[in-house]
């Protein structure tokens, strides 16, 4: 998906830059996308995409410090070399599970509201729908 998103938008750029219909239409393309971005439905996506991008951003930071601070307190503690060696490696396996699981669920909730954006427009979008016509006798 990421891969296919890329590719129109490589393509999106690469018209724009090389067309040789020069700044007219150019500007004609700026002004369609414009127009688009600006519609209700675009921009409650963008709104959406910002809220859920602040909300989850904190989680990985959050886990990862959490793990920095056991890696510190496993290699100031007590013991041996090899055992805060040990302790370090420890650590920073569970420091690493926890980012882990922070990042996976993130990917779970956006996949999930994904598919709760597709069935609900999908069901909106069938309503707006006008009923076909009969052909009249």
């Amino acid at each position: 998906m990421k891969g296919k998103i890329g590719l129109v938008v490589g393509l999106g750029v690469g018209y724009v830059l090389g067309t040789r219909a020069g700044r007219e239409r150019y500007e004609q393309i700026k002004t369609q996308w414009l127009k688009l971005y600006h519609t209700d439905p675009v921009q409650e996506r963008v709104d959406m995409v910002k809220d859920f991008v602040g909300d989850k951003a904190a989680a990985v930071p959050g886990a990862l410090w959490t793990g920095a601070v056991k890696v510190v307190k496993s290699v100031t503690g007590n013991g041996s070399p090899g055992q805060k060696l040990d302790a370090v490696i420890a650590s920073g396996k569970e420091a690493v599970e926890e980012v882990s699981d922070a990042a996976d669920d993130a990917v779970d909730e956006i996949k999930a509201n994904a598919s709760a954006a597709k069935s609900s427009s999908s069901s909106t979008s069938a309503a707006k729908k006008p009923a076909p016509k009969k052909p009249g006798a």
